[in-house]
């Protein structure tokens, strides 16, 4: 590209091909093709603020003919710039068109519990709760929150240590983040609430059911077991949960700069069909979880289950959740799993199957996953 005949060029940083020289500004400078204008003209940005530009244009006459010095070529970035734009937005759907949540609602940090958790709040009405698991972030619910506004008010966090919450080092047992969840209701001066929860969600969402029954109206849980509460035993013993035992500084190393790839592992394994966990979503999520902290505070949900099983057993001893609890499974995961889950921790439980679905219920079904949750709480 752009190289003429002839010309060697010892610096593969250069995107002009030729024997550019700056070999450590240009490793300072981004290297997709999507901002290849940008790259050449920062390049004589920091030439001329060196004082270096005349003697490089005598040297490496080339440059001029890429257009930095004259309007024709100025006209012709600015249609690569269009056309490059053009192209990237049909290509792919913006994570943000996929995570839109209504304008009405407020974003906040709140902090309880010595976490800092990022909420999302909006709508009017009785108040629900809607709890995400790991591989995601509160973003999930964006669909459903949106239509449970009309009438709800719609609380929606990113767990401890996921998402845009903060990240400590501890406190990841599901007792304790039922807790967080708490003071984030208390700091918005919410009393009873309705809880919907996904995958690691259900284990936060029982934990607050049976610590403070009074407080909660309904329970919808989805798609993934509770830690010492019905067959927890015999589910442990499936081959697809070895990453219940994956973790530590070690695996922390292994991880790091490849999220992406260890993500993509649950996203395809756990769906009925990989294609409906899109491209965007899985963008959005792996950068999430690339920040600082994020893999690691992944990783402590899982390692403190065995935590989560005695305080929960502990929990079943004190008698069934009173409140009206939902059991959604994808057929091609739970399936009718969930409701034998839910029923060992419930004396009112229904079930149901979304057809066609795996574990990511919100993005492989989410017009049957929302209906069935929002005639529950009807």
């Amino acid at each position: 590209m752009l190289r003429r005949i002839g010309d060697r060029n010892p610096n593969p940083y250069c995107l002009c091909n030729n024997s550019c020289v700056d070999l450590e500004r240009h490793k300072q400078l981004p290297t997709t093709v999507g901002v290849a204008h940008k790259r050449y003209s920062t390049h004589y940005e920091a030439a001329v603020r060196d004082g270096r530009l005349f003697a490089r244009q005598q040297r490496y006459p080339h440059h001029r003919q890429f257009g930095l010095l004259n309007p024709r070529g100025l006209e012709m970035r600015k249609l690569l710039s269009f056309l490059l734009l053009l192209v990237s937005v049909h290509a792919l759907p913006a994570a943000a068109d996929v995570f839109t949540f209504p304008t009405s609602f407020k974003h906040q940090t709140i902090a309880t519990n010595g976490a800092k958790i990022y909420v999302r709040v909006g709508g009017h009405g009785p108040a629900v709760v809607l709890l995400h698991g790991y591989g995601e972030t509160g973003d999930m619910w964006a669909p459903i929150a949106a239509k449970l506004a009309a009438n709800h008010t719609v609380v929606v966090p990113d767990l401890r240590g996921m998402g845009l919450s903060d990240h400590p080092a501890t406190g990841y047992d599901k007792k304790n983040e039922a807790r967080d969840i708490a003071g984030v209701l208390d700091a918005l001066q919410i009393g009873k609430v309705d809880v919907v929860a996904h995958d690691i969600g259900n284990m936060v969402a029982y934990a607050f059911a049976a610590e403070q029954p009074e407080r909660v109206t309904k329970l919808v849980l989805m798609d993934a077991p509770i830690p010492g509460v019905g067959p927890w035993e015999e589910i442990l013993k499936s081959p697809l949960l070895w990453h219940f035992r994956f973790g530590g500084p070690d695996m922390e190393r292994l991880v790091k700069g490849r999220e992406r790839i260890y993500l993509d592992r649950f996203w395809n394994e756990f769906s009925a069909d990989p294609k409906n966990f899109n491209e965007a979503s899985r963008r959005h999520y792996a950068k999430l979880y690339a920040l600082p902290g994020a893999m690691h505070s992944g990783f402590e949900q899982f390692h403190a289950f065995d935590q989560d099983a005695i305080d929960n057993k502990a929990f079943l001893a004190k008698g069934p959740l009173p409140m009206p609890v939902l059991a959604i499974g994808g057929e091609k995961s739970f399936g009718t799993m969930m409701a034998t889950v839910a029923s060992a921790a419930a004396s009112n439980v229904q079930g149901v199957v979304i057809p066609n679905a795996g574990h990511w219920l919100m993005e492989e079904q989410p017009q049957a996953t929302m209906s069935a949750i929002t005639a529950f709480l009807q």
